[in-house]
């Protein structure tokens, strides 16, 4: 070997470990998640899944990431779930909406009137996620864990003193939603469908003078500001969650997809929990901008919940089994009479 050879080996070595101290071994960020949600930059959704990220991140030493999409930029949630399938996205966070399209059974959690309760969610989930994660898996999945958005409540500019008053309102409703449709049957209404997207200008139009939201997302939307009222009787949960795409998952070895797994179910919960006392704060800022809370009557609420029954009954074996829609309706039952 001649001393120009073993020079110019030298200088390689040394350039090989510069490199080496410089970007790191070749394992650092191996995957990066491209995420997509509808909800907005700035949100707490998005602060606490760039805390999932960062914890993620530092766990597995840089070997896996998140990059966010926020505030819609990928498109609808169906938008969305078409990248995933074609490899563009990995990731995303959905309403009940999206992740109906992966497993339909899932929507029996938004069903109208089902909960009364934050510890009644609470209760089904943990009795029946099992079930659910095996229905996304079965469809594709990967559940990381459940991000509810809470109770959604219609909002107004018309005093609602019973349910018969809602039929004057040109409420919306989420375009291709099925479970809303049935509601608003089960209630003779015929709301006006539109995407998520158009609500806001439409309120700015008139097109509409009604929506349902959470407190939270109607005020990180601007919803509230075309609103008056809100009628204090919640038309639903409306349960949220993060699913990646389990083709991509099982490229994962096991060791990172038990840290992206174990810090999803935390920062996901504490997702669930932060949102929890946002809309609690939500309603106390809508009170001071003047919207007034509407109470509904012992009589009214019977007449909602008989509407709930009807709309749950009219879905079963469509969207979700029988089966399941009893056992989840026999364990909140259990629930009630033990808490009395």
């Amino acid at each position: 070997m001649t001393l120009r050879t073993v020079t110019l080996l030298t200088r390689m070595a040394i350039m090989a470990a510069a490199a080496l101290l410089l970007f790191g071994t070749s394992s650092a960020q191996q995957y990066t998640i491209k995420f997509a949600t509808v909800a907005p930059d700035g949100s707490t959704w998005m602060k606490l899944l760039r805390e999932y990220d960062e914890a993620i991140r530092k766990e597995s030493g840089g070997r896996v990431r998140f990059r966010t999409y926020p505030g819609g930029v990928q498109g609808k949630e169906q938008d969305v779930l078409r990248k995933i399938t074609i490899g563009q996205l990995q990731s995303g966070g959905f309403t009940g909406v999206g992740m109906g399209e992966v497993a339909p059974a899932v929507r029996i959690l938004d069903a109208p009137f089902l909960f009364r309760t934050r510890a009644e969610v609470d209760h089904i989930l943990e009795k029946f996620t099992p079930e659910f994660e095996k229905a996304f898996n079965d469809g594709g999945y990967v559940l990381l864990g459940w991000a509810e958005v809470g109770f959604v409540h219609v909002f107004t500019n018309s005093e609602i003193k019973s349910p018969d008053d809602l039929r004057r309102l040109k409420l919306w409703t989420w375009e291709g939603d099925p479970l809303a449709q049935a509601a608003f049957r089960a209630l003779n209404l015929s709301p006006i469908p539109l995407s998520l997207e158009n609500v806001l200008s439409s309120l700015q139009t008139g097109l509409i003078d009604a929506f349902y939201t959470s407190p939270y997302a109607g005020l990180s939307l601007q919803w509230f500001t075309r609103a008056k009222f809100m009628v204090n009787v919640p038309l639903a949960n409306a349960m949220g969650g993060v699913l990646i795409s389990k083709k991509y998952f099982d490229t994962m070895p096991a060791d990172l997809q038990q840290i992206v797994l174990k810090n999803g179910r935390t920062y996901l919960r504490r997702l669930t929990e932060l949102s929890r006392q946002d809309n609690d704060a939500a309603v106390k800022e809508f009170q001071k901008r003047g919207i007034k809370i509407l109470e509904a009557k012992e009589s009214d609420l019977k007449i909602y919940q008989d509407a709930g029954v009807k709309a749950r009954r009219e879905l079963a074996g469509k969207m979700y089994s029988e089966d399941l829609m009893r056992r989840i309706e026999t364990a909140l039952a259990e629930l009630r009479k033990n808490a009395k």
